[in-house]
């Protein structure tokens, strides 16, 4: 993630990539070699004292955002966290409170809100053409292990539901407004024992008034599940995952053909609705035009013009809420965990 920060601070009008933070020498010289003229630290503590670094980007793994997004806050640096800030309300509310009193920017690289199947899927949401929406269904996944990095370490990662679980409950609360009342998960650890995580897991969502969600993650689906799932009281929007296949002639070898991740391709968008007098009409929905480093866009344009932060500190606070609630819940045996209104 660190090179896709500075990928997006160097193609951002607004934004200089001055410095880079990483203990391993190696990590450094590489970034040298990707971003010529930066200057590289081995420590946090050199880089909060370097005058010239205004903004910070925290692109490590879950489990040392609190520590350096408090110490780059203190410091008098604005901080943009990767997703999940962190991993409890209480830690969440720290560093808010620490934003506020040193009077510094802080938001979260949820840039999954610009994906171009989720951007027509709200817009669709947003013009009625669902009707009052009361459930939510999304899915990522399929059957393969895990990857081998600190995203499948749960002390690390800080566990399944806070890695693909901080971007798809993020959708499901942009989709339903306020908080849900009660939260369940349930996980299962049934194949790849290599690894830490869940193989999979599932979260259910019950607000007050009786609207539900369900985010399910696996690695074990053999047969992947629609991306998004969403009905209204006047119609239903599946998002559907679709096959990127990448074919290239290789010298010596020939024909070589690799998949892309199932994820990072727009998922394919029908939209069906029940119209009075004719029944039910089913429209494809186009994606949105990509918006390649919009999360940086915005940073930009909140430090230099005032405009309103994207990705705020209050929004992101309800999606640790959902997921600390996830976690608490998958280590009782998915039994329900009430999300007091102190969460919200």
């Amino acid at each position: 993630m660190g090179y896709h920060h500075g990928l997006g601070v160097t193609k951002t009008e607004g934004l200089e990539l001055v410095a880079v933070v990483d203990p391993n020498v190696e990590r450094r010289k590489a970034a040298e070699t990707d971003f010529p003229g930066v200057r590289t630290y081995a420590s946090v503590s050199e880089l909060a004292s370097d005058d010239d670094v205004e903004v910070a980007l925290v692109a490590t793994p879950p489990a040392h955002h609190v520590a350096l997004t408090l110490a780059l806050l203190r410091a008098g640096k604005h901080v943009a966290c990767e997703k999940p800030l962190c991993l409890t309300v209480a830690e969440a509310d720290q560093i808010i409170a620490t934003a506020t009193a040193s009077r510094r920017m802080l938001t979260v690289h949820q840039n999954r809100r610009w994906d171009p199947d989720f951007v027509a899927l709200r817009r669709a949401v947003g013009a009625g053409l669902l009707g009052e929406i009361f459930n939510v269904e999304t899915f990522v996944g399929g059957y393969a292990h895990p990857c081998r990095t600190w995203h499948s370490d749960t002390a690390v990662s800080g566990g399944a539901g806070y890695d693909w679980g901080s971007h798809h409950v993020d959708w499901v609360l942009q989709l339903l407004a306020g908080m849900p009342r009660v939260v369940q998960a349930h996980g299962h650890k049934r194949v790849w024992h290599d690894v830490t995580n869940h193989d999979q897991i599932r979260v259910r969502m019950t607000w007050p008034d009786g609207r539900e969600a369900e985010f399910l993650q696996s690695d074990i689906a053999a047969v992947r599940r629609p991306k998004f799932y969403v009905q209204g009281t006047t119609g239903t929007l599946v998002g559907s995952y679709r096959t990127v296949t990448l074919e290239h002639i290789e010298p010596g070898r020939g024909y070589v053909a690799t998949q892309a991740h199932h994820a990072e391709a727009p998922a394919e968008l029908l939209l069906a609705r029940y119209e009075s007098g004719y029944g039910i009409s089913e429209t494809r929905l186009p994606p949105a035009i990509e918006q390649p480093y919009a999360f940086h866009r915005n940073l930009a344009d909140h430090l230099h013009l005032g405009e309103p932060l994207a990705v705020t500190s209050a929004s992101v606070r309800r999606v640790i809420g959902v997921l600390e609630a996830a976690q608490r819940s998958s280590t009782r045996g998915g039994a329900p965990v009430v999300i007091e209104d102190g969460a919200s």
